[in-house]
């Protein structure tokens, strides 16, 4: 032992690394617990240059913070898992994975062994995932009142922001909405110089050639390609020969015929994945035609999706013109505006599914970015809602379920009780945490709320976090959607449950051989 050195207590020893990481897991949740709820304060995160971003989204803090240690790692993918899984209550998410932690490692300490503390915690979030599930109201359609006071809730209040998305919801009709493949919060797109508005149709980020000198299009076929414009080419030994030279000549004469093809197809707009040669450049100018070059493969594909034009190799040019004209898309209506710098693409026409897009705008860069973070909230909340239903917000409903969990603890046999103990616990640190954020008294204040739930046998008695009074949260619109419960709960139980198993942390060699 060195000199100075501290002897360790066997017990400590014994946990050394389950509570260092406890304490990692500890210091990742008290940087997103102050945001949980309407008194939830933001969190400002500077950068090594000094840029700023203020928000209370639990994602963005965790992925934008300077994170090293391995369990908290583990913990900021409950945030990500969440946000991918149903892109709202990464923070909720984060918050009871941490409490699962520590309620895990207090039984741990006191002699449980790990295994059944982890093997009941698992038998505990099934039981209370299926009890959340068994309360949940079902959204019947668009026009049902909850369906927007989900909205509202993780939308922060914002009724702009509320409004906007109900309004795409509308245009993209519940059917879409339900479908698993599309999510409305990867239509949200934010711009300081634009202000809040549903586009229906896709706004491209890439600029077209002359962006201040091309036309507005309406009624008009789109061609995309998944290469360039340009005539084919030919190697530079060929083209020394009198025989390559006449055909490097025919090429470029085919080409210029291809492109009076396109002219007389009544083609407006070519998006190209790759360059232009100069020649058809100036052939589109001269005849009115935009150019895209230089478009993302995703972004092509959207195109594609939304106007019917099936993305083409240069050599497709060389078909019949009744056969590429079947291979073109179309749009009423496709312009450049100079306000946002975008390209406009309405929907329409050979497509009957609609396309919008959420244009979020702000007064500066960092207000917008915020202002479509929440909207992309308030889009996944909707989705959520309409897919699982909706519970009363707040935590109320967690609450509920952390007594059901008790009660049906005394039935378990074995030590396993303890991690279904664990759960119970876990599950009141939601309402604790937005009651202590409120400035109150969590213990007093979830104490009435639990006994105004006895006495009126309903989940959905809370405090009110303006006056301190009981209240019932679905008569004043504060719901959830239940997916996004169910999910974070699922989540943060599998995340807890890989930190408490972990025995010992050890270093791996580096790639060469043993570090010196």
């Amino acid at each position: 032992m060195s000199q100075g050195q501290q002897p360790v207590r066997e017990g400590e020893e014994r946990y050394a690394a389950l509570l260092n990481n406890s304490n990692a897991v500890r210091a990742i949740t008290s940087a997103v617990e102050g945001t949980l709820g309407p008194k939830g304060l933001d969190v400002m995160l500077v950068g090594d240059r000094g840029e700023v971003i203020i928000t209370n989204d639990g994602v963005t803090i965790l992925d934008k913070m300077d994170v090293s240690h391995p369990a908290a790692r583990l913990l900021i993918q409950v945030a990500r898992s969440q946000q991918k899984k149903v892109g709202d209550g990464t923070t909720t998410a984060t918050v009871l994975a941490g409490a699962l932690v520590q309620e895990g490692v207090s039984q741990i300490v006191r002699g449980v062994p790990a295994s059944k503390v982890v093997t009941g915690m698992q038998q505990g979030v099934k039981m209370a995932a299926e009890s959340l599930q068994a309360r949940a109201r079902e959204i019947e359609d668009l026009e049902d009142p909850f369906l927007a006071k989900a909205v509202y809730v993780a939308g922060r209040e914002r009724e702009d922001i509320v409004a906007l998305v109900m309004e795409a919801a509308s245009i993209i009709g519940i059917r879409k909405l339900k479908d698993t493949s599309y999510l409305l919060a990867d239509a949200v797109t934010s711009h300081e110089k634009g202000s809040n508005e549903v586009f229906e149709g896709l706004l491209l980020r890439q600029l077209p050639l002359y962006p201040h000198d091309t036309p507005i299009l309406e009624d008009t076929r789109i061609l995309i390609l998944h290469d360039a414009l340009e005539p084919e080419s030919l190697d530079e030994e060929v083209l020394t020969t009198e025989a390559g030279f006449a055909r490097y000549m025919e090429l470029r004469e085919r080409f210029t015929r291809d492109l009076h093809v396109l002219a007389d197809l009544g083609i407006g707009l070519i998006l190209l994945e790759k360059g232009i040669h100069p020649d058809a450049e100036q052939f589109c100018m001269d005849h009115g035609i935009m150019v895209i070059p230089r478009v993302s493969r995703n972004d092509l594909a959207r195109v594609s999706s939304m106007t019917g034009a099936v993305p083409l190799r240069r050599t497709a040019l060389h078909k019949e013109r009744e056969s590429l004209g079947r291979l073109l898309g179309f749009s009423p209506w496709a312009c450049y505006d100079e306000t946002l710098e975008r390209v406009r693409i309405r929907s329409g026409g050979q497509k009957e599914e609609p396309f919008v897009t959420l244009i979020v705008g702000a007064s500066t860069a960092e207000v917008v970015g915020e202002s479509a973070r929440i909207a992309a909230d308030a889009a996944s909340a909707l989705q959520a809602a309409i897919a699982g239903g909706i519970l009363p917000g707040g935590g109320t409903a967690e609450l509920a379920v952390s007594y059901e969990l008790e009660r049906q603890r005394e039935a378990v046999k074995g030590m396993e009780a303890f991690g279904i103990a664990a759960v119970a616990a876990a599950l009141r640190k939601p309402m604790s945490q937005i009651l202590l954020n409120a400035g109150y008294n969590p213990l007093e204040k979830m104490e009435e709320a639990r006994a105004a739930q006895l006495t009126e046998n309903c989940d959905g008695m809370g405090v009110d976090c303006d006056s301190g009074l009981v209240i019932h949260y679905e008569e004043k619109g504060i719901v959830d959607p239940a997916l996004v419960k169910i999910h974070g709960l699922q989540t943060a139980g599998e995340v807890a449950a890989a930190v408490l198993r972990i025995h010992n942390v050890i270093k791996m060699r580096g790639a060469h051989g043993y570090e010196e």
